[in-house]
């Protein structure tokens, strides 16, 4: 009986620790994809700027 409840104490011991890393685990993704959504955005808005730009310049040759 003793042998039960320590292999029973064991189990949810590693289960509490197993919860508490992805708890961790999924702060860190959701840090990971807020930097990569930061990098596209900043990316976009340098192409963008870049393209008007060029647009520009070939509707005022056109004129």
């Amino acid at each position: 009986m003793l042998s039960f409840l320590s292999y029973v104490q064991t189990f949810l011991t590693r289960t509490k620790r197993e919860d508490d890393d992805r708890g961790a685990t999924a702060v860190e993704y959701g840090l990971m994809v807020a930097l990569i959504a930061i990098v596209i955005i900043a990316g976009v808005t340098a192409v963008g700027i870049n393209l008007l730009a060029l647009f520009n310049q070939i509707a005022g040759e056109l004129i």
